[in-house]
């Protein structure tokens, strides 16, 4: 009789990281202020003009090794250097900018704009801009999970976002929380947001007649933002709003008919600011059905204390740009809810 094959075993695949393919991670591995020295020293010592790798080790006072490769690819990530041939480098106009600036922005712009154009680090920065950075816990775990930063580097990755995001001056100390500002609208590429959006879509795999419920004071000023940015953030991200006040009151029992709004909803919008009381309620109900919630504030006092775990979207309406940021805003961070609910459902801390 033929002998049986021993069945072959099923390899057990890797968790997928942001790495390229030796496995070094995508994103620089210096802060924005550090990976300057050697576009600096180009600039001081050469005038600019473009020179060999090995003069560039020269000019910084280096050898020609490993460190000063990755130094050398730090920059370039950041848009710092460019490669106009193979083994040539070149300083960048927006290195020229940070480091001789001609106008009072130069500076600060440019340190921005480096670190938009730098791999993960830009990613972190849209997927947080205008909210708290989480809890060391949550962030770490989004980090890993959410954007592939290999488990082992997560301590590296963070110090150096952190430090790049300080010399942009685009974090802020709120409270004893570090707040990521929104930027966006000022300089990251046109279209950007909206390509954002649209892959966020393809995986949240909205369907036709899904709705959002909005959860939101009546009157003005806050109950216009209804019409002018929650309806259409709601539309942007391929969805129906129905909001309590135009859309479900009818005959019946007003809470019978807010309470059916919310179980059928499949992601929420809560808009904190004032502390309403019906907006907390409401907002009960739907932590009671373990609902997705967006939470949007414009004053952080406003988030109750053990709903600041969750991620929040703080506006400030002094910002010429502040409706279409939140629009924009709102919109990411509906599908992202429905991606990833767990970064928008209530849950106590004691819960496993």
């Amino acid at each position: 009789m033929p002998t049986k094959k021993a069945p072959k075993k099923k390899l057990k695949s890797k968790a997928k990281t942001n790495t390229v393919g030796d496995g070094t991670p995508k994103y620089p591995r210096h802060s924005v202020l550090k990976a300057l020295r050697v576009p600096r020293a180009i600039l001081d010592q050469n005038a600019g003009k473009i020179c060999s790798d090995k003069e560039a080790a020269q000019f910084v006072g280096v050898g020609l090794n490993g460190p000063f490769r990755v130094e050398l690819s730090s920059a370039i990530k950041y848009g710092l250097l460019d490669r106009p041939e193979a083994g040539k480098v070149g300083v960048t106009d927006l290195a020229k900018k940070i480091i001789r600036p001609q106008e009072p922005k130069d500076e600060i712009d440019g340190y921005r704009e480096a670190a938009l154009k730098a791999p993960d680090i830009s990613s972190v920065y849209q997927h947080y801009r205008g909210e708290n950075i989480p809890d060391n816990q949550f962030f770490n775990n989004a980090l890993t999970d959410k954007f592939k930063i290999p488990g082992d580097k997560v301590g590296e990755f963070t110090e150096i976002f952190i430090e790049t995001l300080t010399s942009a001056h685009l974090i802020e100390e709120h409270n004893g929380k570090r707040r990521i500002l929104d930027v966006s609208q000022e300089l990251a590429p046109a279209g950007t947001t909206d390509e954002n959006i649209k892959k966020l879509g393809k995986k949240a795999k909205v369907e036709s007649g899904d709705s959002c419920f909005v959860i939101m004071p009546f009157a003005d000023p806050i109950g216009s933002y209804y019409q002018s940015i929650y309806e259409p953030a709601i539309e942007k991200a391929g969805m129906k709003a129905v909001r309590a006040d135009t859309d479900i009151f009818a005959t019946g029992k007003v809470m019978d008919q807010i309470w059916t709004g919310i179980n059928e909803a499949k992601v929420l919008v809560a808009e904190l600011t004032t502390r309403n009381p019906n907006v907390y309620y409401e907002l009960g109900l739907s932590h009671a059905l373990e609902k997705p919630v967006v939470l949007i504030s414009s004053n952080e006092e406003d988030v109750p204390f053990d709903l600041q775990h969750i991620r929040v979207i703080y506006y400030d309406v002094n910002d010429p740009f502040w409706g279409d940021k939140l629009i924009k805003k709102v919109a990411e961070n509906i599908l992202s809810a429905i991606n990833n609910p767990e970064e928008a459902i209530f849950k106590t801390r004691s819960t496993p």
